[in-house]
């Protein structure tokens, strides 16, 4: 039996795949435990597996950078704080691996301490977005110094060195790697459902042949955005399609007005709507759009604030299984898309190419396969190729 300790960012896209591969481990006798902020604590016990709350998460968080959506994440992410407790959990629990969302800098920063095999979980493409992830973690490193801290590592000398990096992506659907990244691992798409997900009953009546639109934004409450949801709810307002809306908790459904056409739920398993549907409207998250195209179904991307989401909806586009629109779409423009998707045949015919793709592949039991064959391989860290500075005498100074 393997002792696994996830240190997790609970993003909307993070935290379901993360929750899939552990079902997996579980099943099979490991025992995981998730380390997060506190908005994770009630989504892990939920789904049945021990939390441990990261109580100094944002202990720090007055002296970074105020007024930007980042300000809490790059708290969190990177703060010396969280630096110090993640230590101090890694100690309490003596895992045999650490699982460690890519974003988590703040255990990034330790891997090679702690004696241990680390894998990196990216749950989306790495190399579509190389760049991208690039500048994030410039930007955290630069919101971390105004607060007083030193600079971060580079995103390559954070993940590079870790013994695995897992995509729960397919390596046919992202970009060509970059030489010298050689621990990266393409597992596919572990699509995992939260417990409070459940199938619903639609209102409409079995048999009915209207075309169904599944609309679904982000569970992450950093990019609630009620503007959007509404926009998108006006611009099948009168459309001659059935919808269904799900807002992931993050915008309630009485805090829009929804058309005659539309159901809006907090929220609903995807997976029988989609095999009704016709259409997903949805921001872009990776999770999302590989559930869209393992059931053959196009989509229209308005991008949200998550950084890897332009390049979900530009790839859907590239490949022609559906159509990205601008960010700020407004209704019309919308509108305009969807009409364009469902009637032009050659979407969903892309999409369904897609899904021949994807096929069968189980993303979760392949990562769990990656995760047991890292520890029983015996491999041990590698250690970065510069010294990382930290700030825990900072961090002490910070919670006395």
């Amino acid at each position: 039996m393997a002792k696994c300790l996830w240190l997790n960012w609970s993003g909307g896209g993070n935290l379901p795949p993360s929750l899939g591969i552990a079902r997996v481990l579980c099943d099979r006798g490991d025992d995981v435990a998730f380390a997060g902020r506190p908005e994770m604590v009630p989504r892990v016990k939920t789904a049945g597996f021990r939390a441990i709350e990261i109580t100094e998460a944002y202990a720090q968080l007055e002296g970074y950078p105020q007024g930007s959506h980042l300000t809490r994440m790059a708290c969190y992410l990177t703060s010396p704080a969280v630096e110090a407790q993640i230590q101090s959990i890694v100690a309490a629990e003596k895992p045999h691996v650490l699982l460690i969302d890519g974003l988590v800098v703040a255990a990034l920063m330790h891997a090679h301490e702690f004696g241990i095999p680390a894998a990196v979980f990216v749950h989306t493409f790495v190399f579509r977005q190389l760049d991208m992830w690039r500048r994030h973690f410039a930007i955290f490193s630069d919101m971390r110094q105004k607060a007083g801290f030193s600079p971060l590592p580079t995103l390559d000398e954070l993940w590079r060195p870790r013994e695995r990096l897992i995509s729960t992506s397919l390596a046919a659907l992202d970009a060509e790697p970059e030489a010298g990244w050689t621990n990266v691992v393409h597992v596919g798409p572990a699509l995992e459902d939260e417990k409070f997900a459940v199938p619903t009953v639609l209102p409409w009546a079995e048999g009915d042949q209207t075309p169904l639109v599944l609309v679904s934004f982000s569970t992450g409450f950093e990019q609630r955005d009620v503007g959007k949801v509404q926009r998108a709810l006006d611009a099948l307002a009168g459309e001659p399609v059935h919808v269904v809306a799900t807002t992931g908790g993050i915008v309630a459904p009485n805090e829009v007005a929804a058309p005659a056409n539309a159901l809006v739920l907090n929220y609903a398993a995807h997976e029988p709507i989609l095999r009704l549907a016709k259409l997903v409207v949805s921001h872009g998250g990776h999770g999302t759009a590989m559930r869209a195209l393992r059931h053959g179904v196009p989509l229209a991307v308005i991008p949200g604030l998550a950084g890897d989401q332009p390049y979900v909806a530009a790839a859907i586009q590239e490949w022609g299984a559906g159509l990205a629109l601008p960010s700020d779409a407004d209704v019309e423009t919308i509108r305009d898309g969807i009409r364009r998707v469902l009637a032009e045949p050659s979407y969903a015919a892309n999409a369904r190419r897609r899904s021949a793709m994807l096929g069968d592949i189980d993303g979760a039991t392949n990562a769990a396969n990656a995760v047991e064959a890292l520890v029983a391989s015996g491999a041990r860290p590698a250690r970065p190729r510069k010294p990382v500075a930290s700030d825990l005498r900072a961090a002490s100074a910070s919670t006395m």
